[in-house]
């Protein structure tokens, strides 16, 4: 019984024809039709389209599929079928009752093969470059069953497959089914990968200008999805409580290092060149350096009396752990503010900028804008980072679509306190923006105010598949616990 239609991207191309052929004899595969900018008469039902995201192309495809469960292939690109990978497939998809399924997959570059997992999916994993590899499998009835119960998908060029899986999802906090977006843990085709980029240029193609017409479309999607599920903030805030705490100093610029020893001087001096209106010191968290950085730390010391240079006690601190060594100690001021090792201040201004912002009490946390550069301090790619796609009104609910929230960051040490960090080095930034901003309001400052140096040695620079896995899947569980967090406080308001 033939229980599959697929749908694939048609260019004409060399792989064009191997592409259909791979699919078009499968003792499973009903029928095969072409996704594309044009109909090329070559017999084949085609769907014609600018875009094959498009909401339009989605609906059509949902109308065209009339057997079981469709496929939808998402890269003009040659593929592969492993042995029985649709029974595997459709077995799973009827094991779990799943809406759309996906699985590992391995890439192919010349005689090459390497295994290429993915990560498995969480209520929270709602960010739209979320990798399901090339191949999305539809359960037909439950996809239609879907478009009864929430109408059809919203007019979108580029948003139409986002906001299907965003509505598929659905299902788990109705708690109808707790997989109904469901990872197979094998590899079940092959694929020739197109980009090729490394994983650090890949992070902000969400704040690339040419991309700004399908982030509008994707937020307003997402902000559909959150007010489906309940878990929409209105753009009510709580008012900052009042901190009567005594604090030695205004501000704190809080550097956490571990084996930084050709960077760390420049970070600290470019916190000695703030010039303010108040006061302020920096406490530097050593996390047991080996490289001659606690060494130059001690040095630096004797030139900058309002420096702190902290080893902590405990030898399994993250990040996260560094922070909260700083934001607990006793030379810790009224406000925190972030500097990365590695990175610098833009100019003598910078803190008081962000305090100033601050100290209008309107804010439990600042963020502001920087410029990416290399180490001698020239411009790249992609420039400066504003976050511009933050407003008021909707920031704090898209910013659990997005994958960061900027820098600088700073905070008010006493919600900070009552917060606290993950210990994690990976994240924590974000996990502590996204729980502040549930109840509060967040600053921005749209000029870039700090300098954000890549160089080969940055954690984020090029990670393999598995630490990019590993890294993706702990912000989707951070995105998950607030986004439930967010239902609840709906509730209990």
């Amino acid at each position: 019984m033939r229980k599959v239609t697929v749908f694939i991207p048609y260019s004409n191309k060399e792989h064009s024809d191997d592409l259909i052929n791979e699919f078009l004899y499968h003792p499973l595969v009903e029928k095969v039709i072409l996704l594309s900018n044009q109909d090329y008469g070559n017999g084949f039902t085609t769907i014609v389209s600018k875009s094959i995201f498009s909401s339009k192309t989605i609906q059509k495809i949902i109308q065209l599929a009339t057997s079981d469960y469709f496929l939808i292939v998402t890269k003009d690109t040659l593929i592969k079928l492993n042995q029985f990978a649709l029974e595997r497939f459709i077995s799973f998809a009827e094991t779990y009752n799943a809406s759309l399924l996906y699985s590992d997959y391995y890439d192919l570059n010349g005689d090459k093969k390497s295994i290429h997992p993915v990560q498995d999916y969480l209520p929270g994993s709602v960010r739209e470059n979320f990798n399901f590899g090339s191949l999305l499998f539809f359960s037909t009835k439950k996809v239609q069953q879907n478009l009864k119960q929430f109408g059809n998908l919203s007019q979108t060029n580029y948003a139409g497959l986002y906001e299907l899986r965003l509505r598929l999802s659905v299902e788990f906090f109705e708690k109808k089914n707790f997989s109904p977006v469901l990872r197979i843990p094998e590899y079940l085709y092959s694929q020739i990968e197109t980009d090729i980029r490394k994983t650090g240029e890949k992070l902000f193609d969400y704040v690339d200008p040419k991309n700004r017409e399908a982030q509008i479309e994707y937020e307003l999607v997402f902000t559909k999805f959150l007010k489906q599920i309940g878990a929409y903030l209105r753009p009510k805030f709580e008012k900052i409580p009042s901190d009567k705490s005594k604090y030695p100093v205004k501000a704190t610029v809080v550097i956490p290092v571990l084996n930084r020893v050709n960077t760390i001087t420049d970070a600290i001096e470019s916190v000695f060149k703030q010039k303010t209106n108040f006061s302020f010191n920096c406490i530097v968290v050593d996390n047991h350096s080996t490289d001659g950085t606690t060494e130059k730390l001690k040095e630096i010391s004797y030139k900058y009396p309002k420096l702190f240079h902290i080893i902590p006690e405990s030898k399994t601190l993250n990040i996260g752990g560094c922070w909260n060594e700083a934001i607990f100690h006793e030379r810790c001021g009224q406000y925190v503010v972030q500097l990365d090792s590695d990175d610098l201040y833009s100019d003598e201004n910078t803190l008081q900028k962000i305090v100033d912002l601050l100290e209008t009490g309107k804010y439990a946390a600042v963020i502001g804008s920087y410029q990416m550069v290399n180490f001698e301090l020239k411009e790249i790619p992609p420039g400066i980072i504003d976050h511009r796609e933050w407003t008021d009104s909707n920031g704090r609910n898209n910013a659990l679509r997005i994958n960061g929230l900027g820098a600088p960051r700073a905070y008010r040490t006493s919600i900070i306190r009552e917060i606290k960090f993950p210990n994690v080095s990976y994240g924590e930034d974000y996990a502590v923006c996204l729980e502040i901003s549930r109840r509060y309001r967040i600053g921005r400052i749209y000029e870039p105010i700090y300098l954000c140096r890549r160089w080969e040695g940055n954690t984020d620079a090029q990670l393999s598949v598995q630490a990019e896995n590993q890294h993706n899947f702990y912000k989707d569980t951070i995105r998950t616990r607030e986004i439930l967090e967010r239902i609840k406080y709906n509730r209990g308001k």
